[in-house]
């Protein structure tokens, strides 16, 4: 596992079009990859609109299998950049069985697996329910060319379980792609992922779209960022309004260090947890 490594993030705004969004993200990861960097995530349903804002069947058109078309063209640039890449799409299991998926591709450009979204909201403006099922692959932790990398999406980033989950499994940088909305969680935005950053001792990647899309109100406030084990942000987080290629090196060794200090994996009770998982 290499000391320190470059990663990226991408906060951007719909163009109008699924082909140009993943053209524009094909320049955002040789950008990356120019500036160093070794892994990028993009932001939650990265090729689309985020839909989620009304309900209508037109939008199911978004889906495809994973792999397939968009995971293969991604695969095929990051063997060429050298570049793991972190994919949130629509996935279409079969026809009428959908989720919200992120692909993993390492930076040879082997296609590693998938993380599906767990938890699935329905409130206003986040209509996800009529998209999506329950994600069903658990929490999966990939072994990929810069150390161990896990996944959680959006609204999962409200619930301690799943953060824990990837800690467990080995985690060393987890990312939540999301869209979210200034309105409704802009003040948990700067304060979940650095406790759970805290609490599960690795590092996260919190990467959010920017702008108000056609499809309703929701106004995506960006600032996207990265955060370290104890809890500070590397660097600053991106503009709130504005698309940004997020940029910045993660000191790996921090992990040992914060690990051996505080030793929250040693001093756990799952013992005493049970009743927390009774239904």
């Amino acid at each position: 596992m290499p000391d320190s490594i470059r990663a990226a993030l991408v906060q951007t705004t719909w163009t109008g079009d699924k082909e140009s969004m993943i053209k524009a993200h094909e320049e955002y990861a040789r950008q990356a990859a120019a500036q160093g960097a070794k892994v990028i995530c993009f932001q939650e349903l990265f090729y689309g609109p985020y839909f989620c804002q009304v309900q209508d069947a037109q939008f199911y058109s978004y889906a495809e299998s994973i792999p397939g078309p968009t995971t293969e063209r991604f695969q095929a640039l990051a063997r060429e950049l050298g570049l793991v890449m972190i994919l949130p799409m629509y996935e279409q299991e079969q026809p009428g069985v959908l989720y919200n998926t992120a692909a993993v591709i390492d930076a040879d450009g082997r296609y590693l697996g998938k993380y599906r979204k767990t938890h699935i909201p329905q409130v206003r403006g986040f209509w996800e329910k009529f998209y999506f099922r329950p994600g069903n692959l658990g929490y999966p932790v990939f072994d990929t060319a810069v150390g161990k990398v896990g996944v959680y999406i959006c609204y999962d980033r409200h619930f301690p379980e799943g953060w824990r989950a990837l800690g467990l499994a080995g985690a060393q940088l987890v990312f939540n792609p999301s869209a979210t909305s200034r309105g409704l969680s802009s003040y948990l935005w700067k304060l979940e992922q650095p406790a759970s950053a805290v609490a599960n001792e690795y590092f996260i990647g919190a990467i959010n779209r920017v702008g108000v899309e056609d499809l309703g109100d929701n106004d995506f406030y960006g600032t996207s960022y990265f955060v370290d084990p104890e809890g500070r942000f590397v660097g600053e987080p991106a503009d709130a309004y504005a698309q940004e290629l997020v940029v910045r090196d993660l000191n790996l060794a921090l992990l040992a260090e914060v690990r051996d200090r505080w030793a929250f994996y040693r001093d756990r009770r799952p013992d005493a947890y049970g009743p927390l998982v009774q239904a």
